[in-house]
């Protein structure tokens, strides 16, 4: 894995925080590495493990136990959707639904494991996200880093043209 400097640096300074025990960066490092690639691949994992003299085991445990963390390659923009009851009951689904027919995401292939799904094109990527912490303003979506509330099905094209 080619780990820029700048990158592993960052990485370092976090290891820095956790005196005692290497194994606690395990998380800040995991982010880093998403943040920077996008997703936590095989060899990032074993990167990761090495750089904190762990077995590569217990840093895919912290991998695949959090759904924050991707193991696939998202699309160029990463939409996730509440579906929680409350952005449930508002119309998650449906919103979902929506997206994928207007980005043209086939989700049928998706499970627990392989929660994400992406376009033909690679342009757009979705999955259900647990709570997106904005229940009294449901359905509510993010696309990369960027919220959205109460938004309305019919409307998602407004919402998708803005990543062009």
């Amino acid at each position: 894995m080619n780990v820029p400097p700048d990158l592993e640096a960052r990485m370092d300074e976090a290891i820095t925080h956790y005196p005692v025990s290497k194994r606690s960066a395990v998380l800040p490092l995991l982010h880093l590495v998403q943040e920077h690639f996008r997703y936590i691949s095989d060899e990032a994992v074993e990167w990761v493990a090495k750089k904190l003299d762990l077995e590569p085991i217990k840093v895919l445990e912290v991998v695949t136990f959090y759904p924050g963390f991707r193991q696939t390659a998202p699309g160029r923009y990463h939409i996730r959707v509440c579906r929680t009851l409350s952005c449930a009951m508002a119309g998650s689904y449906e919103l979902m639904d929506s997206i994928c027919k207007t980005a043209k995401i086939d989700r049928s292939h998706t499970d627990h494991h392989h929660p994400i799904a992406v376009s033909e094109d690679g342009k757009y990527s979705v999955e259900f996200a647990e709570c997106l912490a904005c229940c009294g303003f449901g359905p509510v979506l993010m696309v990369d880093d960027d919220f959205y509330e109460k938004v309305d099905p019919a409307k998602v094209g407004d919402v998708l043209a803005k990543y062009q």
